[in-house]
């Protein structure tokens, strides 16, 4: 155990029964799973990680299942077919709030989102409600591997969300997020309209609306290191007009 993770645990606002809870969406990440969860387990002693697989042929599920064996810190919800990103973590979300969890993360299978980021999350979400894992603060763009056309995509997508919600994030359609228990409780996941790209930014815009703090802190997002992305020009295509129905729905007191 590292000194964050001590502190962590003497954090009185924490709750010292409190436990954090990853939730990581699988579909075909075969591959990355039985490497990534040992890694995200070993971050903090109080976090457990929640696997949502959309019945994945390459066997992800079983994996899953294989691993939640071995430690009773690792859980798995297997849903039939692909359902969507979204729905996955309201899924997660749902099944999390039934426990004891104070924490909840969002996080790829993949690598993209390193596991040793957790602990500087854990320590900001002290002082803020949601903590956005942002690859575009301070000045700075970090991303690894990405070609230059999917960078753009991603850069002008969060900027282009930003402007028309005016939501005050820079990385609005960022993925590696933590929420406090509060915030998703004040959330009617009934009424979320986004399940691909926009559901990032649908998410943090409700918790903003609904009055609750959040802040950005930097990662290092890498491409991933095997599997195939699941961005497609569908889902791009689908988040430019989203946006404008979030505003909207904002507008006339919606969300």
């Amino acid at each position: 155990m590292n000194d964050l993770d001590v502190r962590d645990d003497r954090d009185p606002r924490a709750g010292q029964d409190s436990r954090f809870l990853v939730i990581v969406p699988t579909y075909d990440e075969a591959d990355n799973l039985p490497r990534i969860v040992p890694r995200i387990l070993e971050q903090n002693p109080r976090i457990d990680v929640l696997v949502v697989d959309d019945d994945s042929p390459d066997g992800t599920g079983e994996l899953a299942d294989a691993l939640s064996l071995e430690s009773n810190r690792v859980h798995v919800i297997h849903r039939s077919g692909k359902q969507g990103l979204g729905k996955a973590y309201l899924d997660g979300f749902r099944w999390g709030l039934e426990g004891d969890y104070s924490l909840f993360f969002e996080m790829d299978a993949d690598f993209s989102h390193r596991p040793n980021a957790l602990p500087d999350f854990i320590n900001k979400a002290r002082d803020f409600d949601v903590v956005v894992g942002s690859r575009y603060v301070d000045g700075r763009v970090t991303v690894i591997n990405w070609p230059m056309s999917r960078l753009l995509i991603s850069f002008f997508g969060s900027w282009y969300a930003r402007i028309v919600t005016r939501l005050p994030v820079r990385d609005a359609t960022g993925g590696f997020n933590c929420w406090k228990r509060e915030v998703l409780e004040s959330i009617n996941f009934d009424e979320v309209q986004s399940n691909g790209y926009t559901f990032q930014i649908e998410l943090k815009l409700r918790a903003w609306r609904n009055g609750f703090t959040l802040v950005e802190i930097p990662i290092v997002f890498e491409e991933r290191e095997s599997g195939e992305s699941k961005m497609s020009k569908e889902i791009v295509r689908e988040a430019i007009w989203k946006v404008w129905k979030l505003r909207l729905l904002d507008l006339f007191g919606r969300l």
